[in-house]
């Protein structure tokens, strides 16, 4: 039987050679993942190491650090693929990558511990703590915010002179009479309100060239419960040009807390470091409780805020220690800056 021109053109478009083409494509293909895989296992086996090594002492590496919980996360697709396609010396090299990320984040998803038997009749003190993000005005949402929780502190990080006038021009204030401000211009200024006395407030900088940048305001808080050491923290971001404020803010913080008295300590604000910077490590270890992790919300991040992505990172913390315990903690949308807000109830030991 004869058999058409086109019928043969179709064949051999669908022949031995066109199988050889796609046979060619697909190997291409699965060379260059296996390539991208040994890349992303390679970066991720470096970074592990380093922070074995030479934890935070690498400015660059310190927002690797700060994000362990989803830096490391490609090493899981790395294996699964390396599983599925056989690659067994890619699957044991992720597989140390996924052993070291697994070590570095434990400790804080493992930090949930029950409330203490006195704090669940306790007297509390109930903190709102944001970072306003350099605001020329205080957001009206945050007046909202505030009226509906009735805290008993405000304090504010990154706080501006316009700031403060906008704030008092609110009439928020009439329900804090006793208040602490070190507003600045930039990203270092402090605020600090509350309904009941303030005492011993001072502010504490860090010297750089000469140049002071202010990482903590410290007061006495007069509560019906008694005092307590109240400490507003904000340490710049680890951007380029601030490692150097943000290295010396958070090692001033380690240091001042190793020196003093710890159990009646309340200390809030803007870190910028999580549990995977070794600063912030030391506090948790020299008698301070991250109450978010205490209560099991490793995971309640707090920025970015307002972005296209979820929140990533928890860089805003409540921390006390041993006569305080966080009851409740919960983050809430910033209005106008890149920072969820967090509110607290903190009990006292009587």
């Amino acid at each position: 039987m004869l058999r058409s021109t086109r019928d043969e053109a179709i064949e051999g478009a669908s022949g031995p050679s066109a199988g050889r083409e796609d046979s060619a494509f697909w190997a291409s293909i699965r060379w260059a993942l296996v390539g991208l895989g040994w890349v992303v296992v390679a970066i991720l086996v470096l970074f592990a190491l380093l922070r074995i090594v030479a934890w935070d002492s690498l400015e660059p590496l310190i927002v690797v650090n700060a994000l362990s919980l989803i830096v490391y996360l490609p090493a899981w697709i790395v294996a699964v693929g390396a599983a599925i396609g056989r690659r067994w010396w890619m699957l044991g090299a992720a597989g140390l990558v996924i052993v070291a990320q697994v070590v570095f984040v434990v400790p804080e998803l493992l930090a949930a511990s029950p409330l203490p038997q006195w704090a669940r009749h306790a007297r509390v003190v109930r903190i709102f703590d944001a970072n306003i993000d350099k605001s020329v005005t205080f957001a009206a949402g945050y007046q909202r915010a505030i009226e509906s929780y009735h805290p008993d502190v405000v304090a504010f990080e990154e706080f501006t002179p316009l700031t403060y006038q906008s704030l008092s021009a609110s009439g928020i204030l009439t329900s804090f009479p006793s208040r602490c401000s070190a507003a600045q211009y930039g990203a270092s200024g402090f605020f600090v309100a509350s309904r009941w006395r303030l005492d011993d407030c001072r502010v504490r900088s860090v010297q750089l060239d000469g140049s002071p940048t202010q990482y903590m305001v410290e007061a006495t808080l007069e509560t019906p419960a008694g005092p307590l050491a109240l400490r507003v923290v904000h340490v710049l971001a680890p951007l380029p040009e601030y490692w150097r404020e943000w290295k010396a803010g958070l090692t001033a913080v380690d240091s001042y807390v190793q020196h003093a008295r710890t159990s009646r300590m309340l200390m809030v604000g803007d870190f910028n470091a999580t549990w995977g910077n070794r600063d912030f490590r030391s506090l948790l270890g020299d008698g301070l409780v991250d109450g978010a992790a205490a209560r099991g919300q490793a995971l309640s991040m707090t920025w970015p805020n307002g972005a296209v992505v979820p929140p990533f990172a928890r860089i805003d913390h409540v921390l006390t220690g041993s006569s305080l315990s966080v009851v409740r903690i919960a983050t809430g949308s910033g209005f106008g800056s890149d920072h969820h807000y967090l509110t607290s109830s903190v009990a006292i030991r009587p």
